[in-house]
This record gives C-alpha cells, structure tokens and sequence, in this order.
C-alpha cells in the first residue's frame, strides 16, 4: 500500500512511518522541513498550496498528522498558531485530492480526546459530543476536524487519540523528567483522568484503519483503561525506581507552566475516554495496562 503521511516528520509520524515501511508499504513524508526525514520518502511542501507534491496522492492513503505542539501557553496568539497549524494543511490537502481523478481510498484524520476538554468523571465513548471548550484543547480539535471535513475520502476515520507514550517524545520525556528531579507526585488534585496509549498500540491501530474497510468515523485511540493523575505519577516513579515523588498543587503547576511556556491546563484537566469502537470490531491492545507499557517502553529504549 502507498501511504502518504501529511506532517509525518514529527517522533510519531516518523513511528508511523517505521511501522508502515516495517510490513511493506511504500510511505511518503509530506515535511515542511527542509532536513530530510529517516523513515520514509520526504517530499517538501508548503503546509499551504497545492504544488507539485500533489501528484504523489495519486491511488495513496493519507493520514493527516499536521500541526505544532500544543505545549505552550494558551495565550490567543498560540490558540491561533496551533488552530492555523492544522486547517491550512487539511485545506491544501482537499484541494489537492479534489483535483485527482480518484480521490484517496482512505482518510485517517488525526485529532485528540482534549476535543472533550475537562470531562470530570464520565466515562466518554465515541458518541460523546465534543466540549465547547477550552479553545486550546476543544477549541483547536474541532477547528481541524470540521477542516478535515473537506478532504474527498472513499472511507474516512477520525481518530482522536490520548496521550501517546513513547520515549523521546515530549509528553514521555516531561512527566519522566518530573520524576527524575523528584518531582514526580500527583499534580493538582490528582484526581484527575488521563487517558493514555503505549505506541506500539498507537501504531496496530494506525494499521487497523488502513485496512477494515468498516471501520469508519470517529474512533478512540486509547487504551481500554485510563488512569488517575496520581496513579498514572506513581506508575512513573515505580518503574523508574523513584519512590519519592513532591506533589504540585494546582498553584504550583501554574506558576511552573509560566516559567516553562507551558499551558497548566494540560496538567490539570482530564478525560476517562475508552476505545468502544476498536473493541467492538475484536483490536487487542499489547499493553492494556499502564504499568507493564512503561515497563516495555524503557526497556525498549535500554536495549542496543
């Protein structure tokens, strides 16, 4: 299969494309990076016209992964940049699929369970409606998914995803260098619902949508069992064996995402989502659970 990856130089696109090359697909980098990318063919666009590269959609499947970093402050010149970040790519991509004789056998639209915002003590499934905001998280969601709306599919899943683990990539590499510095305990009330996923996990459901034809819609990438703020830190400091972990009340959280240009609410809010579609269609999450996930991610990133 031809799999073109729109934003694909990134820790998890470029996952992505190592797990697609692994089984045999031939993948193609969309980068507005000149620096070449190791996994996969890189072709260089603009994020915002129709070019040459538009050609090379031609008979591929496309997955949609554009957009900054959402680790910065949620000031309105970010909400803009972040929302920018994603609706002018999607918009170039319908542009240029309209204009292919055969549009794109199918569309894997990237997009976040933060579209829930602070969801408190629910349990949320694929019917749940989106939140109407915060407009960091919820806000900048919905902006990319009605823009993804426009891009000509055959089949179409939107996939909205937890927090995806893996190490070197910014989510991971936070909490595990909060924990390293003795930092690692519950932040605010810690009560808080963290849905989370192990990449390996991230990348068998990339496939899964490549390939059922009845998969379709808005799917949850996440693993079956989201955890509390205050589990998901002391599942970090068991495994990397640090049992003394400060917590950091709301405040504190606060004040430290003013000096690391960083949004609080990231940390402090939450979401108890669950993948009632994967499911049901039979997907077998490796790593269900979240201690022996971090077990396997460090493990992994020990070995040679």
């Amino acid at each position: 299969m031809k799999v073109v990856i729109a934003g694909g130089s990134g820790a998890l696109g470029q996952r992505m494309a190592r797990d697609l090359i692994g089984r045999g697909d031939d993948v193609v980098v969309l980068s507005r990076s000149a620096t070449p990318v190791r996994w996969g063919r890189h072709v260089r666009w603009d994020g915002r016209t129709a070019g040459p590269w538009a050609a090379g959609l031609a008979g591929a499947a496309l997955i949609n992964l554009c957009g900054e970093l959402v680790f910065r402050p949620a000031t309105a010149a970010n909400i803009e940049l972040l929302t920018r970040s994603r609706t002018e790519p999607t918009r170039a991509l319908a542009r240029a699929c309209a204009d292919l004789d055969e549009p794109p056998p199918v569309l894997v639209q990237m997009s976040t369970l933060a579209i829930y915002g602070d969801a408190g003590e629910p349990v949320l499934d694929e019917s749940t409606p989106p939140a109407d905001g915060p407009p960091q998280m919820a806000g900048v969601a919905r902006a990319w998914e009605e823009a993804s709306a426009g891009i000509p599919a055959i089949r179409r899943v939107t996939l909205r995803t937890g927090i995806v683990f893996d190490v070197g990539t910014p989510a991971f590499d936070r909490i595990a260098g909060f924990v390293r510095w003795g930092l690692g305990g519950r932040m605010g009330s810690g009560h808080q619902w963290i849905s989370w996923l192990h990449v390996d996990d991230m990348c068998a459901i990339v496939r899964r949508c490549l390939d059922d034809a009845a998969l379709s819609g808005i799917v949850h990438a996440t693993s079956p069992s989201p955890v509390r703020n205050r589990d998901l830190m002391a599942a970090f400091r068991r495994t990397m064996h640090r049992p003394i972990g400060l917590p950091a009340p709301a405040p504190l959280v606060r004040l430290g995402s003013i000096v690391m240009r960083a949004d609080p609410m990231l940390a402090l809010t939450g979401r108890r989502c669950v993948p009632h579609r994967l499911r049901d269609a039979g997907f077998e999450f490796t790593h269900p659970d979240l201690e022996p996930a971090l077990v396997d991610l460090l493990a992994a990133n020990a070995r040679p």
